[in-house]
């Protein structure tokens, strides 16, 4: 196995993450001790001077771009936050969110041409993101047009500058190359827009990494299951396409060097289809690594790996601290590394086909389960059976679904059919994924430190490598691996007599109210999916009658597709109109309803129906204000779960005389000083939960908000010190129990 080039792209991957957040001056000092260094070194230490060779190449390369970075009029007029008329040219698809009650657009420009509020015209080649409002689709790569609006500082290290856009012009046409290319992706959407949404929207993620119109509910089956690759444009889409390009040309009987300038031109239509982006020109170095180790071997792969490593962060040094980059080198280097002695260990029983089938994918996930770790806190148990499960359709949905946007060109009819076949294989993939999500063993929440498993993973891989020859042992590691997806151990948790959990999200809010055996009314879901996914999954819940989103800060609402994934969701709850699920009927709520679901009974105490004349609720200026407020009843045991009203409403709902005497507070907004003690005391709790972030930048729970809950005799629970807070009733008695915090510090 040859690792020669190992240390050489280790250096280099090292010296890049550091270079980009480093200024210009002292990347460069490093790129000229490197090249003494190689001097030195070239003589009798051929190895090191290699090293020291590409790190060269790398910090130059890297301090050339921040110094072009830098010293660009835009960048000037961005720190001033000048306002400007631009020239530019789309270099990133134009992509649609939501933000609550109204629609943006994000898309990557080349500006071209600067003219300041002077009227001096500055000519520029720069990267820049603008946000529009409402939703622009007519912004694909390769077309021109004129815009107006403010520069800001960067929001990414490869950007110049950001624009704020209040005027565009139309679009102008782009060059033949990128509209054909455009054309086949329109193809790709078109051919399928008659197949159920989710497998529709699937098959332009496996042709060309369109993603754009895939449910939330999707997306996060997808994390949970390990399947999140086939979203992204990978290594895997590019060799698919070599493979059917060249199969082709071999059937025509080309001859090896046509082959050669075939497999050229294929990597090159595929980044024009999939777009140049980083994740693309990453998924090309990757793709042809593959073939290198088709036609070379693990020892040619990791050698081709390498050096595509070197290269790519040397044309993109931000790469370094990608994520995806860094799971696409750990899939890949699994792939070569481990593979290849699982499939010999399982060909003993197995026919090759399907030790290839079982080991790949098993190789993958080992290799990146660190790394997963690292980002999300999990590791995922079904991620290995979803991937061999998936497998064997993936090849023919994309295959298909790209056929299907060429012959559209031509024949919208026959694509159609193509089309047809592309989605029926999307759709098996879809189904896996919403099954295995489902399990409430699918990840399991790794609370230790990332780094452990850089040895506990080695260890359990050289087991199932013992295992593996044996049939006996890997039926049994199978069936256990089975019996901890459908039922995982979980001890002491969740505890007996729950009524109330509040979630540790981090910087945010999500409490669940039990209302039946294994269903549950979900107040407010936090910042990340994950996060409430996690929290609902360790209490087994896996029907929500009703989800309340008491308002639409991000802090409440962003996780919402997690409380979706893998489990019913009945309704929509909201104080204001402008935040939903997809799929899920939505109901707006005010003072005086009620609403009850199963064991649960609420009252909406606020927002009023009508709150004209208040400044403090107008508009969008503040969603805290109009939150909603509701007393709860879930056996016996009263709850107050206030969203984020500050003293003002508080204050105002003291004064109005509604019963307010609960046995549970929520606490408002993480614990503000914006709190009423008059409110407070007139609730009279004797427990309160506190749902923040540990760390947090806002000095949440303040000390005021504390000593009011004191004075009052109630005692607090914080989920940034004890995790998740669960209110239990034993023996008629109200009690708390944590179940350890995760200290997120969002």
């Amino acid at each position: 196995m040859d690792l020669r080039l190992v240390p050489a792209a280790v250096a280099v991957w090292a010296v890049a993450a550091w270079a980009v957040g480093a200024g210009p001056g002292a990347v460069l000092v490093v790129a000229v001790v490197s090249v003494v260094v190689g001097g030195a070194a070239a003589g009798r230490f051929r190895a090191l001077a290699l090293v020291a060779v590409v790190v060269a190449a790398v910090a130059a390369s890297t301090a050339w771009r921040l110094g072009d970075v830098q010293a660009t009029p835009v960048a000037e007029l961005a720190a001033s936050r000048e306002r400007v008329t631009v020239q530019a040219q789309v270099v990133r698809d134009g992509r649609v969110f939501e933000s609550v009650g109204s629609q943006g657009t994000v898309v990557g420009l080349l500006v071209l041409r600067v003219e300041d509020r002077h009227g001096r015209v500055h000519g520029v080649r720069d990267p820049v993101t603008a946000f529009l409002r409402d939703a622009h689709e007519d912004l694909v790569v390769g077309r021109r047009l004129v815009l107006q609006g403010r520069l800001g500082p960067p929001g990414d290290h490869r950007d110049t500058a950001t624009l704020q856009v209040t005027r565009r012009s139309a679009v102008q046409g782009a060059a033949w190359w990128w509209s054909a290319s455009e054309r086949v992706r329109a193809g790709v959407r078109s051919s399928v827009d008659h197949a159920p949404p989710a497998p529709s929207a699937l098959v332009p993620a496996l042709v060309v990494g369109d993603d754009a119109a895939l449910p939330d509910r999707v997306e996060e089956e997808f994390r949970r299951t390990g399947l999140t690759h086939l979203l992204a444009v990978s290594g895997t889409n590019l060799t698919i396409v070599l493979a059917m390009v060249l199969a082709v040309a071999r059937a025509g009987r080309a001859p090896p060097r046509l082959l050669l300038v075939i497999g050229l031109l294929g990597v090159v239509g595929f980044v024009l289809l999939a777009r140049p982006e980083p994740s693309v020109l990453r998924a090309a170095g990757m793709g042809v690594v593959g073939l290198a180790a088709l036609g070379l071997g693990s020892r040619g792969g990791i050698r081709a790996l390498c050096v595509a490593v070197v290269a790519l962060l040397f044309c993109d040094p931000w790469l370094s601290r990608a994520v995806g980059f860094v799971l696409s080198v750990c899939a890949t280097a699994g792939i070569l590394l481990l593979a290849p002695p699982f499939v010999r260990a399982l060909e003993r029983w197995l026919p090759r086909w399907a030790a290839i089938a079982v080991a790949v994918p098993l190789a993958a996930q080992a290799a990146c389960t660190p790394v997963i770790a690292a980002i999300s806190a999990e590791v995922s148990i079904v991620a290995v059976v979803a991937n061999v499960l998936a497998a064997p359709v993936v090849a023919p949905a994309t295959v298909l679904g790209l056929l299907a946007g060429l012959v559209d060109l031509v024949s919208p009819a026959v694509a159609s059919v193509l089309g047809t076949g592309a989605a029926a294989c999307a759709g098996w993939i879809v189904l896996v994924a919403h099954h295995a999500a489902s399990l409430p063993g699918a990840s399991l929440v790794w609370s230790r430190p990332w780094w452990s498993l850089l040895v506990l993973v080695p260890v359990a891989l050289w087991w199932g490598w013992r295992a593996a020859p044996h049939p006996v042992l890997v039926v049994g590691l199978c069936l256990g691996l089975v019996v901890a997806m459908v039922r995982p151990p979980s001890p002491g948790w969740p505890p007996p007599g729950w009524v109330m959990v509040a979630c540790d999200v981090g910087q945010g809010d999500a409490t669940v109210i039990r209302s039946g055996d294994d269903e549950a009314v979900v107040v407010d879901v936090g910042m990340e999916p994950a996060d409430v996914d996690r929290c609902l999954r360790g209490l087994g819940v896996r029907r929500v009658p009703a989800l309340v989103l008491t308002h639409g800060d991000a802090d409440h609402v962003g996780g919402r597709s997690g409380v979706a994934a893998g489990r019913y969701v009945g309704v929509v709850l909201v104080g204001r109109p402008g935040v939903a699920v997809d799929g899920v009927p939505t109901r707006t709520l005010a003072r005086g309803d009620r609403f009850a679901v199963g064991d649960v009974t609420a009252d909406v105490l606020w927002p009023q129906a009508a709150p004209a004349g208040s400044a403090r609720v107008r508009g969008d200026l503040d969603r805290n204000g109009a939150s909603l407020v509701l007393r709860v009843r879930v056996q016996g045991v009263v709850l107050m779960l206030t969203g984020d009203v500050g003293e003002a409403e508080q204050d105002r709902l003291a004064r109005s005389g509604a019963d307010l005497r609960a046995d549970v507070l929520k606490v408002a907004h993480h614990g503000s000083a914006d709190t009423s003690a008059r409110f407070t005391q007139a609730v009279g709790a004797s427990v309160a939960t506190i749902s923040v972030g540990a760390d947090n930048d806002y000095g949440h729970p303040t000390p005021a908000a504390l000593r009011m809950l004191r004075d009052v005799g109630t005692q607090a629970h914080r989920t940034d010190e004890e995790g998740d807070v669960a209110v239990i009733v034993r023996d008629g008695r109200l009690s708390v129990v944590a179940r350890g915090s995760g200290q997120r510090s969002r």
